[in-house]
């Protein structure tokens, strides 16, 4: 028998009384008054916590993990404010001497800047070298020449882009595809180390929606040590037969993976996105990757496998188009991002059973762009709390790296819907804290006696924080079923 006694602890959701909370082979045993419960024998591992709050171990809904791995150690250019200053920082670097055969860039945002990306920029910032900036919405990266080509023998196709060098939707991901090839050893490393800055915000599980299926690459790395994290990884259409012949089902545990690895969403792309004006519009602009009747065939063969429909929808027309189909299979799952909504769209979430898997920090990155680019139509644009008061559920995420993974950050969008010092956007439609927090959390409050002990120990109270306090929280501790994976107590 295994047991940890958390002294001292105050519960997110009740009083803020103090107690003593016993974990015994993984799950809350006991909850007592603070000072009344004593160690169980001498191999007790007793945790001082001096007030600190204790809640359920946070949840994010939607990631890419290994892009999000990658990302951490390329260039950051989401600083840069116009096309010459993205160049210039990356011939910076070139002269530096680039660390690997490909100059990448990552996190631009061009829906601001003055004038257009123009491939000539790059092939000028680093003469000899394939450079690639992807985008802050990895739905497009901007080449210079020697990348198309270097990219298009890597696919086995042309991949042809004007004189801005940028491809988009498709070809982007399969150029993102291409430079996610990376040995096993060297991405499995940067993973751990992903992983464990997950585990100090206060993460215990993720869903891993990488377009690559990744059940046998997150078991290799559980049985290598890396097993700060519960993953649900997905698949998508391309893979589909492979997932189906797995034999599992959504929540099913891959064997071997001490519980950590289930099979996760069949996630599905129906539109592009708003930073690369691509998402799929109601007044006609934008791309649509699927017709009604393909989509709805190919989600009624996930579902009939035991498949739970994770659809991407930026634009309304996208929204639209995922609730016809949800509606049609007669199946429930999310539909992730519900970015614009038309207001007839927003009660049919909660009716049909349909989370909504939002991204809050996207309303903070993009409210500039969507109010150049949605004019008129922000205000039915990251409608969280019309979502919320029509009862619908709301999971919240990241898409890391588009955004951080940081639930703190998620939260404190979701709530304020404001950032560095700037009033807020749509107020009316901010979610409560409590709202924040439960689609944190699987709609969990409060640590209670059985509970799989997925714990997160934070400075101050998450319901009462402002949102600013919920940015820079601070995270005490993180443990998996009673497992410390992060503790600074």
């Amino acid at each position: 028998m295994s047991e940890i006694l958390l002294r001292t602890v105050r519960r997110v959701g009740t009083s803020g009384a103090p107690a003593d909370v016993r974990i015994t082979d993984g799950r809350v045993a006991e909850i007592a008054p603070a000072g009344t419960l004593d160690p169980a024998g001498p191999d007790t591992e007793v945790v001082e916590t001096a007030g600190a709050w204790l809640g359920p171990g946070l949840r994010d809904h939607h990631t890419h993990f290994d892009q999000w791995a990658l990302v951490r150690r390329r260039v950051d250019v989401s600083g840069c404010d116009s096309a010459e200053s993205t160049a210039d920082l990356l011939a910076a670097v070139a002269r530096t001497g680039a660390p690997d055969r490909v100059l990448i860039g990552h996190g631009y945002r061009d829906g601001l800047w003055p004038t257009p990306a123009r491939r000539e920029l790059l092939d000028q910032a680093a003469p000899g070298l394939p450079t690639v900036v992807i985008s802050g919405d990895l739905h497009a990266v901007w080449c210079n020449a020697l990348a198309l080509a270097h990219f298009s023998a890597l696919v086995g196709r042309p991949l042809e882009a004007g004189a801005d060098g940028v491809l988009r939707e498709q070809d982007a991901f399969d150029v993102t595809g291409a430079l996610s090839q990376v040995p096993d050893d060297l991405l499995d490393g940067y993973v751990a180390d992903a992983a464990e800055a997950a585990a100090a915000r206060g993460v215990t599980g993720i869903v891993d929606l990488e377009m690559r299926f990744g059940l046998d690459r997150w078991a290799r790395r559980i049985h290598a040590g890396t097993d700060a994290l519960r993953v649900a990884s997905g698949v998508y259409p391309v893979e589909l037969d492979a997932g189906i012949d797995r034999g599992l089902r959504t929540g099913d545990v891959v064997d071997g993976t001490r519980g950590l690895l289930t099979m996760g969403p069949f996630k599905v792309v129906t539109d592009g996105s708003l930073g690369t004006r691509t998402a799929a519009m109601t007044d006609g602009s934008g791309v649509l990757a699927w017709e009604f009747d393909d989509l709805v065939a190919i989600t009624r063969r996930a579902v009939d496998a035991g498949l739970v429909p994770a659809i991407h929808a930026i634009g309304d027309r996208a929204n639209t188009l995922a609730l016809d189909v949800f509606e049609a299979v007669g199946a429930r799952g999310t539909i992730e991002h519900a970015q614009l909504l038309v207001d007839t769209d927003v009660d049919r979430f909660a009716r049909l059973g349909v989370a909504a898997s939002v991204q809050p920090e996207h309303a903070m990155d993009d409210r500039d762009i969507a109010d150049r680019h949605w004019a008129g139509r922000t205000d039915r644009a990251f409608a969280f709390a019309s979502l919320a008061r029509a009862g619908a559920r709301l999971l919240l995420g990241s898409d890391a790296p588009v955004a951080p993974l940081d639930p703190w950050v998620s939260m404190a969008a979701a709530v304020g819907r404001d950032r560095d010092g700037r009033d807020p956007w749509h107020p009316a439609e901010r979610l409560s804290a409590l709202a924040a927090w439960q689609g944190s959390t699987d709609g969990r409050v409060s640590v209670a006696v059985g509970d799989v002990a997925d714990l997160v120990l934070v400075g101050s109270d998450p319901l009462t924080a402002s949102s600013s306090a919920l940015r820079s929280m601070p995270v005490l501790a993180t443990a998996i079923a009673g497992r410390f994976t992060y503790c600074e107590l």
